[in-house]
């Protein structure tokens, strides 16, 4: 008599599609032949688990499976599945292949994926360039000429590696193909070459000048566009400007990260900059113009109302920061911090301790109140 399907995978009748993959994938990693061998149990129980799971994966043969059992699917009952004992084995090879070979294959575009060229050739690897730039460069952009040092294709082979006169030749390991293919178990496995790295080709006769690697260390002077609106950790990638490739293998990229400098007058925060400006006592005191400078370079007047107090902010709107790939400007933020005079002749301190004696609640309103709330504040501890 058949084995019960579900008992085969360990699973209740009710189990669910992810219940039922998780328990298939974790008993065929345990019986695959490859971590069995000559082991005829392992490599039977292995069928077993493969075909219940082909059946019960499929709602059709599951529904017919739960209603009439193993003759559902003998010769001429409900929905043969076909030969070999009615499972079809391939179309559970994707559910484990990861699980057992994942550090075998390539598929590329994942994260440490070694890219290769048309002719198999890998790719470059990606550069980093740190570089400073000032606020005002920042602010209107710039064209800045850097220096990296850098692989570049040989010249004297044109990249190819091999000498003048001769050429690579095809992989005897891998008849060109780049890749070798090995049979394990029910699986057949693909590799690199590592006679030729992949390329498809090797050189008997390498280029002097490289080595055979087709590429040489060099100098290079490359122009950047900084554009306006920049901000700290901004990053430029510059296609193609990398390191090269080997042996012919396309160029990697250039990535420059920018840093923006700290400006003696300015604070940048987002798209808005803010200037703290000194003011004296007298023009807090009793108003009056001033004139601030502008990231651009220019002035501007700024009226300072009679009574402005220490840390009062004017917005002067779109006089702030570029915006990145826009024509819109931040705003200017003034921030007024009022100077308390120093080094007083007698008559300035006269004029001031008579100036002191007529000062009213009025006034001072906030020394007033604040020394009022510390004076209840005392009382009420006494009590």
């Amino acid at each position: 008599m058949a084995q019960d399907y579900y008992s085969i995978l360990g699973v209740a009748r009710g189990a669910g599609a992810d219940e039922l993959k998780k328990a298939y994938r974790k008993l065929a990693m345990q019986y695959h032949p490859d971590r069995n061998p000559n082991d005829a149990s392992a490599e039977k129980k292995f069928k077993e688990i493969n075909e219940a799971y082909d059946i019960l994966k499929d709602e059709q043969k599951r529904a017919a499976y739960d209603r009439y059992g193993h003759e559902a699917f003998q010769t001429g009952g409900m929905g043969n599945a076909g030969g070999g004992g009615g499972f079809d084995f391939s179309s559970n090879f994707s559910d484990i292949f990861d699980d057992l070979f994942g550090n075998f294959t390539n598929r590329g575009g994942g994260a440490g994926a070694q890219q290769r060229g048309p002719s198999g050739a890998a790719r470059g690897a990606d550069l980093r360039y740190n570089l400073d730039v000032s606020l005002d460069d920042a602010f209107k952009g710039k064209q800045q000429t850097i220096k990296v040092t850098t692989s570049v294709a040989c010249e004297s082979c044109d990249g190819a590696g091999a000498a003048k006169g001769t050429a690579p030749e095809t992989c005897p390991s891998c008849a060109g193909q780049g890749k070798i293919r090995a049979q394990q178990g029910f699986f057949t496995i693909e590799r690199t070459c590592h006679t030729c790295q992949g390329t498809g080709k090797i050189i008997k006769n390498p280029c002097k000048a490289c080595a055979g690697t087709g590429k040489t260390r060099k100098e290079r002077s490359l122009s950047v566009n900084i554009p306006a609106g920049v901000e700290e950790g901004t990053r430029i990638r510059l296609a193609g400007e990398g390191e090269a490739g080997f042996r012919g293998g396309p160029n990697g990229d250039l990535y420059i990260f920018l840093s923006v400098k700290p400006h003696p007058l300015f604070k940048r925060e987002g798209a808005n900059i803010f200037c703290r400006v000194p003011l004296k006592f007298t023009t807090a005191a009793l108003g009056g113009t001033i004139e601030v400078p502008t990231i651009e370079g220019g002035r501007v007047k700024v009226n300072i109302p009679a009574g402005t107090q220490a840390g009062h902010q004017f917005r002067l709107k779109g006089k702030g920061m570029s915006v990145l790939r826009s024509s819109a400007r931040g705003d200017m933020y003034i921030e007024v911090q009022v100077e308390t005079p120093v080094k007083l002749n007698k008559k300035q301190k006269e004029l001031l301790e008579e100036f002191d004696k007529g000062v009213t609640r009025d006034s001072s309103p906030e020394s007033e109140g604040f020394f009022t709330r510390v004076k209840e504040f005392w009382e009420d501890l006494k009590e």
